[in-house]
């Protein structure tokens, strides 16, 4: 019954935490944040280039980002593109995290 109850419980969470998830102009911690550029380096390089200037994935330079809102750039990143090789990242990154890695990218990239 314990071990039922437990289950139920983390599915509640699971289904529960976008509704609780911090606002997307939380602060980032400094070691988050090299976290979140590891993953822009090799995760999102891995298909988008290592310099960001596309690949698999589209180019995800400043000038290529310049007509894209950020909600928009916020989205993909956190629900992926349907029928593409971009997945989606929500389940790893949340709302504000994923806000960092729109700004830091529209900045030049991962090293800064």
């Amino acid at each position: 019954m314990a071990r039922y109850i437990l289950v139920l419980l983390l599915g509640i969470v699971w289904v529960a935490a976008p509704v609780f998830e911090a606002p997307a102009d939380t602060p980032i911690a400094a070691q988050r944040q090299e976290q979140l550029r590891h993953m822009l380096k090799h995760d999102c390089g891995s298909c988008h280039g290592m310099t960001m200037k596309g690949g698999l994935g589209s180019p995800l330079l400043p000038e290529a980002l310049a007509g894209k809102s950020d909600d928009e750039l916020v989205a993909v990143i956190l629900d992926g593109r349907p029928g593409t090789p971009m997945p989606r990242w929500h389940p790893l990154l949340t709302a504000a995290e994923a806000t960092w890695l729109v700004q830091t990218l529209r900045r030049g990239g991962v090293d800064q």
